[in-house]
C-alpha cells in the first residue's frame, strides 16, 4: 500500500471501536470502491467542525447557545440527568422515558489516570444548581468503581453546600440502577432497561 494509504488506515484506526480491519476497509472503500464519497464525507466532516459546539448550559452537540433539549420550552428544566458522554445521553433520549433535561460530564473521576472535578463539566453543573435552575439531579452514570466515585463527589458536593441549591431549596440526588448490569453503563443498555432504570431510580442524598 502506498504511504498516503497508511497515513489515511492510521487515521480511521484511531477512531473509537475501528480496528485495524475495519480501518482499512473503510479506506478501501472510499479510495477504490466509491471514491466519489469521499468529497462528500470531507465536506461534512468539515462543515460539522466549522458549526457544532458543546451546548453552553449542558456540554451536549449544539450548533447554536444552546441545544435543541435545553431550548425547548416543554421540557422539565429542573430535573437534570447528569451523563458521563455525549453517547450517554443519545441512548437516554432514544429510550424515550426521559423529558428533562440533561448535564454531560465529559467523563468520570479516575484518580488513577489523573482525572480531578476540574478536567469534567463539574463547575456549569454547580452554577445551575447555586442559581437554582435545578430540582433534582438524576444520576445515570456507570455502575463501576469510577461511576460510584463520581456519583459520591456530586452528591457529597451538593450535600455539602458547594453546589448549594438557589431560590428553589435543596435539591434532591436520585441514581438509575434498576436493571443496569453491575459494571455496565448506559450506553449499551437497551431502551426498556433504560426506562426501568429512570423508573426505579432510587435516592441517593
Amino acid at each position: 500500500m502506498t504511504p498516503a494509504f497508511e497515513k489515511l488506515q492510521q487515521a480511521l484506526k484511531r477512531l473509537p471501536g475501528v480496528g485495524y480491519r475495519s480501518a482499512e476497509r473503510i479506506a478501501l472503500h472510499l479510495l477504490v470502491e466509491k471514491p466519489a464519497r469521499l468529497p462528500e464525507l470531507v465536506a461534512a466532516l468539515e462543515e460539522a467542525a466549522g458549526a457544532v459546539r458543546r451546548c453552553t448550559r449542558c456540554g451536549n452537540l449544539a450548533e447554536e447557545a444552546l441545544c435543541a433539549i435545553c431550548a425547548d420550552a416543554r421540557r422539565d428544566q429542573t430535573v437534570v440527568c447528569v451523563v458521563e458522554h455525549t453517547p450517554d445521553l443519545v441512548a437516554m433520549e432514544r429510550a424515550g422515558a426521559f423529558r428533562g433535561v440533561y448535564h454531560v460530564l465529559h467523563g468520570r473521576l479516575s484518580p488513577i489516570n489523573g482525572v480531578g472535578p476540574d478536567d469534567l463539566h463539574w463547575e456549569a453543573l454547580r452554577a445551575r444548581i447555586a442559581a437554582g435552575e435545578v430540582r433534582e439531579l438524576i444520576l445515570a452514570l456507570g455502575n463501576d468503581v469510577e461511576g460510584e466515585a463520581t456519583c459520591h463527589f456530586i452528591t457529597q458536593q451538593v450535600a455539602g453546600g458547594a453546589a448549594e441549591a438557589g431560590p428553589g431549596g435543596a435539591v434532591k440526588v436520585s441514581r438509575i440502577g434498576f436493571g443496569l448490569p453491575s459494571g455496565g453503563g448506559v450506553l449499551y443498555a437497551d431502551a426498556v432497561t433504560l426506562r426501568s432504570a429512570l423508573e426505579g431510580r432510587r435516592d441517593y442524598s
